[in-house]
């Protein structure tokens, strides 16, 4: 601690305590910064420590040199990892009808030399090699157009064969069927799918034949095919619904999606209530409706809605890691949900429409206890991390009817990893392409073939 200065020679009392009031404001104003300092740093390092675990950021932005600890919330089911015992396997089989068939059949005894011909065959082992051909030529059929001029009059008479192309040369709907299997399934650049059509097919197609492939599908699927996923989309108990943005024509849009297991509808726009219905889907539906806590979908006032439980338990878990023993309510909350969710999963395994009344309960009653637990732990407290924790807290007490709407009907899954799957190619096609389309109809063509 440093030295007092002296007191200045002749100073009275009243200077002395006016010197004094004025180190104590100056000594209060540094206190006020240094806890504004401290709550800054405190929320910087939150949002630093967050990752994928923690938080709705994609596995892709955690760093390559701090990997999250990864704290499953499922329970170990005991089971060693791998194949199962009684599980049938995955051995290759044999095929019944090989194309070339090499015998090994010895000659002569090993032992003592005499001739093994005629001598009784006591097994015979099959081992098989699968390989594949190299590319077949290109099938080329050539259409000629024959012109006749009439003797008697003089008319030209020409007949176009069936299937004849109106150019002069083009390639057939098997070859834009691979290419466009290529580009639109495997998510590869236009030239490396051109390059992989010569290797493989033994077609050698352009760049820009590639890049119209999609294009070309889109405006084939439009008209009846897209109508027609709408349609079964809406009559379905239960929808998920996503959004992910993509970058296009050099600004931010956004892709949506509506989908089940095995029905999928993309379309694009911005994030308003007007595009969410621009999809077709969503508007007058009855069912339920399973997706994350965006605002935007709150107008959808005809359908239940359900929120996903995998973003509740990284907000949970969030709030948890940053204080552990003073955030208990968190593991609470996060405890209910998944014994809730092991519940309904062992009765609709059981074959039961609706959850034991007794269980359903004891999962209400837990459940409004965390976040009663929530709400008082972090009332009374005024920084940054009680705040988010009282409005997650009350989150919960507010929208319990939401959250646990997987356990009340049982058809309702607790996750939306559905529609988040079903939107994941949009990533990785901004992976494959710079990150970006360079038009809006280009994202709209991906968002059509991707349905």
């Amino acid at each position: 601690m440093s030295e007092l200065p002296p007191v200045p020679a002749g100073s009275s009392v009243g200077q002395l305590w006016a010197l004094v009031c004025e180190l104590r404001r100056d000594n209060a104003a540094l206190r006020e910064v240094v806890e504004a300092q401290n709550a800054r740093i405190t929320a910087l390092e939150r949002q630093l420590g967050k990752d994928s675990s923690t938080s709705s950021k994609p596995p892709s932005s955690d760093s390559p040199y701090r990997k999250p600890v990864r704290r499953s919330s499922r329970k170990s089911s005991g089971r060693r990892p791998g194949k199962q015992p009684g599980d049938p396997g995955t051995t290759m089989p044999l095929v019944d009808a090989p194309s070339e068939i090499i015998t090994g059949d010895p000659g002569c005894c090993g032992g003592c030399g005499a001739d093994l011909a005629g001598a009784p065959v006591v097994g015979v082992q099959r081992r098989q090699v699968v390989e594949v051909s190299p590319p077949p030529a290109p099938r080329v059929t050539e259409y000629r157009i024959v012109t006749r001029v009439c003797v008697a009059c003089g008319v030209r008479a020409t007949v176009i064969p069936p299937g004849c192309p109106p150019a002069r040369a083009q390639y057939g709907p098997t070859v834009a069927a691979r290419a466009a299997e290529l580009v639109c399934a495997h998510y590869l650049p236009v030239a490396r799918a051109a390059r992989l059509m010569h290797s493989m097919v033994g077609v050698a197609v352009s760049v820009g034949f590639m890049a119209s492939v999609r294009g070309r599908a889109a405006r084939m699927l439009e008209p009846t095919f897209l109508p027609r996923v709408r349609q079964l989309l809406r009559q379905a108990g239960v929808l998920h619904v996503d959004e992910t943005p993509a970058r296009a024509a050099g600004g931010l849009g956004y892709v949506h999606v509506a989908a089940t297991e095995y029905l999928t509808a993309l379309h694009t726009g911005g994030r308003s209530k007007a595009d969410i219905d621009a999809g077709g889907v969503l508007p007058g539906y009855g069912g339920t409706i399973v997706r994350d806590g965006y605002a935007g979908y709150t107008h959808l006032v005809d359908a239940h809605h359900a929120w996903c439980g995998a973003h509740l338990l990284r907000d949970l878990r969030a709030i948890h890691d940053a204080d552990p023993h003073g955030q208990l309510w968190a593991t609470a909350m996060a405890t209910t949900l998944t014994d809730a969710t092991t519940a309904a999963a062992a009765a609709r395994a059981a074959g039961q429409t609706t959850l034991d009344p007794q269980i359903l309960a004891t999962i209400c009653n837990h459940y409004r206890g965390a976040a009663t637990l929530g709400i008082s732990t972090n009332s009374a407290r005024a920084d940054p991390l009680a705040r988010d924790a009282l409005a997650l807290a009350r989150r919960f007490r507010d929208h319990e009817d939401t959250i646990l709407r997987f356990v009340a009907n049982l058809g309702v899954p607790f996750t939306n990893n559905q529609a988040e799957r079903d939107v994941r190619p949009v990533k990785i096609q901004q992976r494959t392409s710079g990150g970006t389309w360079r038009t809006l109809t280009g994202l709209a063509d991906f968002a059509i073939v991707q349905s």
